[in-house]
């Protein structure tokens, strides 16, 4: 029996691989001479990084950079085998998991760290990056990473703006002509699964910076504050276009990206589904394996799992697919190409626990153990 392997991680709990190699146990537990393959699955957050290094071949590295806080913090990175493609998460840098929640606020957040990393992955010989842009703490247009990069973005009284979306406030001038000059040979794939624009209601202010910590009133004020920023951005490259769809991605990262390093926006799962040949795996397996941390009716909103279960039914393969939970919608995956889901969770347990990594795997492997018994049972009939 082949069978492909490509399971979405369980956010907090199990990456993909992780995932994928405790589905692995489970089967052969059963097919001891199946043939697997594991292909990682991540979007443009959690995972991106180790997912592509896995599925695509390369090694990671670790640097220190300048946190979203403004203190040091430890961030990994890839570089593909090819020497030359660098593969960043920008919640590495400046992600929401690096700040207690006490402690969140998109005013001095910032972005300098990925503009640090940016600039270790060009010293290295990198050209092209792919760049994951989900998880971000920060709302402040991308003004850290340009200032990382060799960009002055000056206040009234001719010094650097502050970090965070304060410096979006100060901002009265930019110039980019002390940028780093590799810059001009490089190419940028932005990885993101969202379309918002850059200002207005579906906005970053308006949309992410309440769960980054900003009241209300800061909502407003920092989308001034983009406005502004558009304008003067707009003195440099006049196709800046605040109302590109996913110009809003990580506090407007996507839009600094587009803007100022001519940049691709790319949606996650169809990037990484493609640079790890899944398809090309899928076409020649029996069964195909897929899931996420929690299946329900957003699930066939463009996720993962379904851009799985979308290839597998052009070859007409079978499609399983666990997740941590099930909640309601779920059914609607049925409709869109995963014939049977199944939750993991094996008994009353709190939230810690089944966020347990260990325990999730367990109940993962276990859980998928009993459903290729059935299978077995039905075969040998």
């Amino acid at each position: 029996m082949k069978i492909t392997i490509a399971i979405d991680s369980f956010k907090g709990s199990l990456s993909s691989v992780e995932a994928g190699c405790a589905v692995r146990d489970g089967i052969l537990s059963c097919y001891a001479d199946a043939e697997i393959h594991i292909s990682p699955l991540a979007d443009g957050g959690e995972g991106f990084t180790k997912a592509l290094i896995y599925g695509v071949g390369g090694k990671l590295h670790s640097v220190e950079v300048t946190g979203p806080l403004g203190k040091k913090v430890n961030a990994e990175f890839g570089i593909l085998n090819d020497g030359v493609t660098a593969v960043i998460e920008i919640a590495e840098a400046a992600g929401i998991t690096l700040i207690p929640k006490e402690k969140l606020n998109p005013l001095i957040t910032t972005t300098y760290g990925v503009g640090e990393i940016i600039k270790v992955a060009l010293k290295k010989g990198c050209r092209k990056f792919w760049i994951g842009v989900g998880g971000s703490a920060t709302n402040d247009g991308g003004l850290g990473m340009l200032q990382a990069l060799g960009a002055e973005c000056v206040a009234e009284n001719g010094l650097q703006v502050a970090y965070g979306a304060y410096g979006l406030k100060q901002l009265k001038h930019m110039t980019v002509e002390k940028f780093m000059p590799e810059l001009k040979e490089c190419e940028f794939s932005i990885i993101c699964d969202v379309g918002n624009t850059l200002t207005g209601k579906n906005g970053s202010s308006y949309v992410y910076a309440r769960q980054k910590g900003a009241s209300d009133a800061e909502i407003r004020q920092m989308d001034v504050w983009m406005q502004n920023y558009v304008e003067i951005a707009k003195k440099i490259n006049p196709l800046a276009d605040e109302n590109y769809p996913g110009c809003g991605a990580a506090g407007g990262l996507g839009f600094c990206f587009l803007t100022f390093l001519n940049a691709k926006l790319m949606p996650g799962a169809e990037f990484i589904l493609r640079k790890t040949r899944l398809e090309e795996y899928i076409k020649n397996s029996d069964l195909v394996i897929t899931g996420e941390g929690c299946l329900d009716g957003q699930t066939v909103m463009g996720k993962a799992p379904i851009g799985v279960a979308r290839f597998a039914k052009k070859y007409k393969k079978p499609v399983i697919a666990f997740s941590g939970c099930v909640k309601d919608g779920a059914q609607a995956c049925n409709e869109y190409g995963i014939d049977a889901y199944f939750p993991i969770l094996r008994s009353m347990v709190s939230y810690e626990e089944a966020m347990d990594k260990q325990n999730a795997a367990i109940s993962l492997q276990r859980t998928c153990e009993q459903v290729f018994r059935l299978i077995k049972m039905k075969i040998a009939d």
